[in-house]
């Protein structure tokens, strides 16, 4: 029986931590390996997902004072617990998930000589949007990181070639395992497409642009505000739905009044996990606005319900939006670039739906969470191998 411990800061309601909760699960439900989730507490306005680990039956270990912002004091509590557990648990692999936890994690397996650790990037911590020592800081941290780590693993092509030009490690040790979800419910997300629709007082006639991301920076929400005022005025039934809550809800809403378009827009609020494949088929069209991520999930959920999307062009988008193939991609910060996307896909709508088949067809393949799960099972069996091999 191999035994892994996964460690991550906080399952609030996100990508990173949908994906560790399905990892979970799958070695959950393996007969060959023992699973336990080491977690800080979810605080945060974006909702929790450890009532889904009680639901599945996970190992969940809380971290008290394992939180997202930097303390010494309450990092060095949380590298101390973590090696109590560790000590407790001996996990033949430590597999950590998100920057704090990533660096912290792997400190804690390093130090109590844990013979396999991973670390999955689900999005790097520096980038063009954080000051210079920030990023000098989580650089350094990373590469130090790095060294403790056996194998990393990336969501996308586009997070490797990033930590390689930074200097995080060789290329060598990355491999990509793209995120795997529940592609079932996107699949059938129009079955409840009518109620939704009326839910939130749309009609046949409006064609619905959606977007689903926190209400925080750097999910550029303000972009596609930007955006609705053109995009009305050429498509007077064009609406807007928001999916998600956060810090900037009334920042927004403050925009859309101020641009004249807050009655065409439909803030929805938190929405649970289990509830965004529905709201997506209330959709016509997903737009995706942030200015980074690893690799949005929504892009491929969108594609399995059948809607074409629009995105900015960073990080790992282009691996499942093919410009002019799955979708269009638009360079970050255009206002200008989504008006005309958004507009081609409007005015198109047989040419939206051929690129939304396309993209449905390599989500299929590529993004069934069990397919996630074994690409991992094999990682952590070579690593094992090799480890045996070793001693």
């Amino acid at each position: 029986m191999t035994r892994v411990v996964h460690i991550i800061t906080r399952l609030i309601l996100g990508g990173a931590q949908e994906n560790t909760l399905l990892t979970c699960r799958g070695l959950h439900e393996h007969p060959d390996y023992e699973c336990h989730l080491a977690t800080g507490p979810a605080l945060g306005p974006e909702g929790e997902l450890l009532s889904q680990a009680e639901q599945w039956g996970l190992h969940v270990a809380l971290v008290p004072q394992m939180r997202r912002a930097i303390h010494p004091l309450r990092d060095w509590a949380t590298v101390k617990e973590l090696r109590r557990l560790i000590r407790e648990l001996k996990p033949h692999i430590v597999h950590t998930h998100s920057s704090k936890a990533g660096i912290l994690g792997r400190w804690a397996a390093h130090a109590e000589n844990v013979p396999a650790v991973v670390h999955t990037i689900h999005g790097l911590p520096f980038h063009p949007y954080e000051s210079w020592w920030k990023n000098k800081l989580y650089i350094h941290l990373e590469r130090v990181a790095a060294r403790r780590s056996h194998k990393i693993v990336s969501v996308a092509d586009a997070m490797t070639d990033q930590a390689v030009a930074a200097g995080v490690a060789p290329r060598e040790k990355f491999v990509t395992v793209y995120s795997g979800m529940d592609i079932e419910p996107f699949l059938n997300a129009d079955a409840s497409r009518e109620a939704m629709r009326q839910k939130f007082g749309f009609s046949d006639d409006h064609f619905v642009i959606g977007k689903v991301a926190r209400l925080f920076h750097l999910k550029g929400h303000e972009y596609v505000l930007d955006a609705a005022p053109c995009l009305l005025e050429r498509h007077p039934h064009v609406r807007f739905l928001f999916v998600g809550d956060g810090i900037l809800q009334d920042a927004l809403r403050r925009q859309a009044e101020r641009l004249g378009v807050a009655d065409k827009v439909v803030f929805a609020g938190l929405v649970p996990a289990r509830d965004v494949a529905a709201h997506i088929g209330a959709m016509d069209a997903l737009v995706h606005a942030s200015l980074r991520e690893g690799l949005a999930r929504v892009l491929p959920q969108a594609l399995l319900a059948g809607k074409p999307v629009v995105s900015f062009d960073v990080d790992g988008a282009r691996e499942v939006i093919l410009e002019g193939e799955t979708g269009y991609l638009v360079p970050p910060k255009s206002v200008d670039g989504l008006v005309a996307s958004l507009g081609e896909i409007i005015k198109e709508p047989d040419l939206a739906a051929e690129m939304a088949m396309r993209g449905r067809t390599l989500c299929r393949q590529r993004y069934p969470w069990q397919t996630m799960v074994e690409q991992l099972v094999a990682l952590y069996e070579e690593l094992i191998g090799r480890v045996t091999r070793d001693a």
